[in-house]
C-alpha cells in the first residue's frame, strides 16, 4: 500500500466539478500502489454520496457506478480503529486538536508509516506537525 486517503479526496473522484491534474494523479497512484483506509472511510463515502443525491448534485445511479469504480481499485480495509478509538486515536485526537473521525486517517498513517493524501486543512496541518508526509 502506498497512502493513506481520506474521504475527502475519494469524493473527489465522484464529482467532477472537484477532481483536478493532483487528484487525478492519487488516483493513478491508488490503482498502481493501492491504498488503506479506516473501516469509517466506507460510511463516509456512502453518507456523503446519500446526501448529495438527497440534493439533486448526483443521480442514483451515478452514485451506484462511481461506487463500483472506486471497489475496484486495490483499497485496502485496516480494522483496528475501534480497538484504538478509546486509546490511540482519542489521544491523538486532544494533542492535535482533531476530530476522532479526522485522527483515525492520521493515526493509520502513523501506524502504518505511510503518506496520508487529504483535503482537510486541519489535518494537514497535524500530519505535518508530526512528520507524517501529507499530500494534499
Amino acid at each position: 500500500m502506498s497512502v493513506v486517503i481520506d474521504s475527502s479526496v475519494a469524493l473527489t473522484w465522484c464529482f467532477e466539478d472537484e477532481a483536478s491534474p493532483q487528484t487525478d494523479a492519487l488516483f493513478e497512484r491508488v490503482r498502481d500502489d493501492g491504498a488503506v483506509v479506516p473501516a469509517l472511510w466506507h460510511l463516509e463515502l456512502a453518507n456523503v454520496l446519500l446526501r448529495a443525491e438527497k440534493r439533486g448534485r448526483i443521480a442514483t445511479g451515478d452514485v451506484s457506478t462511481r461506487l463500483e469504480l472506486i471497489a475496484e481499485l486495490p483499497i485496502a480495509t485496516d480494522h483496528e480503529m475501534a480497538a484504538r478509538a478509546w486509546r490511540d486515536i482519542m489521544t491523538l485526537a486532544r494533542a492535535e486538536g482533531l476530530t476522532a473521525y479526522d485522527a483515525v486517517y492520521l493515526e493509520l498513517a502513523i501506524r502504518r508509516g505511510l503518506p496520508l493524501s487529504t483535503k482537510d486543512d486541519a489535518l494537514i496541518s497535524a500530519a505535518q506537525r508530526i512528520g507524517v508526509a501529507a499530500l494534499s
